[in-house]
């Protein structure tokens, strides 16, 4: 899935892009908070962890105007400030969740995944389509109960195709949520991912919806 981090600080900022993309995730970081804005204008985010001490415009203030005008993407603020008035500030600011710092890797990997269920509106980790059963804690897929061998990049693929099932797709969305800025993509990337995808689930598990994208077959 594609996270923006919102993160002042390199040795930090780089450690959790580091961390977050060996979680699988594609990671776009920005430094600031008018950087943040014009990332959140820009990109399809499905999920944004804030910090809050931030150069040019602070970490609240970016979330308080970023709800204020509709934006509906899930925010983990991660933040020093760790007294229980600032937890309930960013927590009525917008925030979906808040996460202290200092904090462990797999707390902010699980925070990371609950978010991530939300909008699909799914309580469990698992992902159930049909006969095919992914696994996003431990990046396993199975179809009729038989382990799938997949890439990363199928794996996230699929991830997306399935946030929700019934959602069609176009290939330049799906490039957006599987490639971070700087990326050279080619142009039948999305394509090829497809082809060898429907080699192992089935030709009719994803559908072509002519002149409009791709979406994934009845389960």
């Amino acid at each position: 899935m594609r996270l923006l981090l919102v993160e002042d600080d390199r040795m930090i900022g780089e450690s959790l892009c580091e961390a977050l993309t060996g979680d699988n995730h594609v990671v776009d970081w920005v430094r600031d908070g008018r950087a943040a804005e014009l990332a959140l204008d820009a990109g399809c985010y499905d999920l944004v962890l804030l910090d809050l001490g931030l150069p040019k415009k602070q970490g609240l203030a970016v979330l308080r105007d970023y709800r204020a005008c509709g934006g509906m993407v899930p925010v983990l603020v991660i933040t020093a400030r760790d007294s229980v008035s600032d937890r309930v500030i960013g927590l009525d600011a917008g925030a979906d969740d808040y996460l202290v710092k200092p904090f462990d890797l797999d707390e902010l990997f699980a925070r990371t995944r609950a978010l991530l269920r939300r909008p699909a509106g799914r309580a469990q980790s698992l992902i159930i389509h049909g006969a095919l059963t992914l696994d996003p804690v431990n990046h396993e897929a199975w179809l009729h109960g038989q382990r799938l061998t997949v890439s990363a990049r199928e794996f996230a693929l699929l991830q997306v195709l399935l946030s929700p099932p019934g959602r069609v797709w176009s290939a330049t969305q799906l490039e957006e949520k599987l490639y971070g800025w700087g990326r050279d993509i080619g142009s039948n990337t999305i394509e090829v991912y497809i082809y060898h995808l429907r080699k192992k689930l089935g030709a009719d598990f994803i559908r072509n919806v002519r002149g409009v994208g791709y979406k994934l077959g009845e389960p």
